[in-house]
This record gives structure tokens, C-alpha cells and sequence, in this order.
């Protein structure tokens, strides 16, 4: 029942080329820093990713963007990441958009074991009639287009089907977490990272404070340890570390405010 690996590095050891990778995170809050910098170490390449962003340029999932580690992206949000665009663009990426909560409820429901559900999200737009730019060709046109997604009528309102996403991995990032892998997450680094580890076969959670079982109170657990199989203890420096996507300084009378 210890989950907690010796390093980092260990822990993605068996990330294989073309693996799939379910990861936490929005746009820098909550996102596994530390296991995305030993994924780069270890090299593997061709990565399918389900994520709400690709990280920013020079952070996050964004440092296997620029080295061209990722091939296909499965998420919502494209902003803040203009490599992600050029790539995306110039078709050398693979990109399906997704509505967030769509996004959200695709991953929840591939951890419950729900292969598929209808959604009001997106009917009437290309997310459900398809030809959404998945890749572009060398000239710009569309060279993968979405397909057309089932839909139904409930009660005369119309649904389109959507299917529970699972990856080979998952990468998170906790607060607290238990040699067992139940975790805590703080506040808005909960986003994504509980759904994102519930898709994942094999998910690695980075804690920022590792405890002993029995310190968490079943009431304090988020996510319980069956979805998590490995853990990463963070060093102080590590937990510490974590970025943000924009600063914003405005000038006050007296001295310059930073506004997060």
C-alpha cells in the first residue's frame, strides 16, 4: 500500500512513446510542474494529451509542447501559449476543442466507467455537427475535420453524445496526500486535477506534504487512493515554486500594486 516512489523520475519511467496522459491543472494552477519536468527528462515523445490548456510557453505542459513531445491535444482552452497556436496552425498539432464542462464530465465519467453520455452542450454548432479543424494541412486547409456526433431527443430538447475519455496516465498535482494516495487539493488548484486522475490507468500524484495514514480524516479526502498510483513527495523548494500565467501591476499613490 506505499504508493510513494524514490523520484520523479521513477515515476515515468514506463511512459512509453504514444502513450495518452490525462493532466491536472488550469493554466498554471494545480499543473504537476515536477513530473512534467522528469516526463521531459525521460524523453517520451508522440504524447496524446486530455488537458483544459496546454500549459504557457516555457511552463507546464508547454515545455513538451516546444520540444515537440505532444502530438494531439484534447482540450478547451488554446489561449496563453503561442507555440500551441503555431504548431496548431502550421499542422504539426492535432487539436480537439472541447466544450469545458463537456471537457470536465468526458473525463469523470471514463474514471466511473461510463463509456458515454448526452450533453445539451454544443448542439447546433460544429461541436455536434462536426467539421472542427482537428489538423490543419501545410497550405492551410483542413486536413482532419470532427466528425459528426450522435444526437437525441429528451423531453423536446435535443442532446449530443459524448464519450468518457481514459488515458494509459494521469499526472497531478495535490496538496496533501497519504502513503495510501488519498489526496487534499487546495482550492482552486482542484480544478481539473481529481477528474484528470480519475481517467488515468496509472496516476501520479505529486504532493506538496506527504502525511501518514489515518491523518486524514475520510471527510478531508477529495480523491480517495484508489485512483492513485504513485506519489511523488515534493521538497519544500518544489512546493513552493509556482508560477503565474500574468502579472498585472497597477501604480497606486504610494507604491506599485501586484495584482495575481
Amino acid at each position: 500500500m506505499n504508493k510513494v516512489c524514490a523520484t520523479a523520475v521513477e515515476a515515468v519511467h514506463d511512459i512509453a512513446d504514444g502513450s495518452s496522459l490525462a493532466v491536472g491543472g488550469f493554466g498554471l494552477s494545480g499543473a504537476p510542474e515536477v513530473v512534467i519536468g522528469a516526463l521531459y527528462e525521460q524523453g517520451a515523445t508522440a504524447l496524446s494529451v486530455v488537458s483544459n490548456n496546454c500549459g504557457v510557453d516555457g511552463a507546464g505542459l508547454g515545455v513538451l509542447l516546444a520540444a515537440r513531445r505532444i502530438a494531439r491535444v484534447t482540450g478547451s482552452y488554446v489561449g496563453e501559449n503561442k507555440e500551441f497556436a503555431r504548431q496548431y496552425l502550421s499542422g504539426e498539432l492535432e487539436v480537439e476543442l472541447t466544450p469545458q464542462g463537456t471537457l470536465a464530465e468526458r473525463l469523470r465519467a471514463g474514471g466511473c466507467g461510463i463509456p458515454a453520455f448526452y450533453t445539451p452542450a454544443g448542439v447546433g454548432t460544429q461541436v455536434a455537427d462536426g467539421g472542427l479543424p482537428w489538423r490543419y494541412g501545410p497550405d492551410g486547409s483542413v486536413a482532419v475535420a470532427s466528425p459528426v456526433k450522435e444526437s437525441r431527443t429528451f423531453a423536446d430538447r435535443t442532446y449530443v453524445l459524448e464519450h468518457g475519455i481514459t488515458t494509459d496516465f494521469a499526472l497531478v498535482r495535490a496538496w496533501r496526500g497519504d502513503r495510501h494516495g488519498n489526496l487534499v487539493f487546495r482550492r482552486a488548484a482542484a480544478n481539473f486535477n481529481p477528474l484528470a486522475a480519475m481517467a488515468g490507468r496509472i496516476t501520479i500524484a505529486e504532493v506538496e506534504e506527504l502525511v501518514e495514514p489515518g491523518a486524514l480524516g475520510p471527510d478531508q479526502v477529495h480523491l480517495p487512493g484508489v485512483f492513485v498510483q504513485r506519489i511523488v513527495v515534493l521538497t519544500p523548494g518544489q512546493a513552493a515554486a509556482k508560477k503565474i500565467e500574468r502579472r498585472t501591476v497597477s501604480a497606486s499613490s504610494t507604491q506599485g500594486t501586484v495584482r495575481h
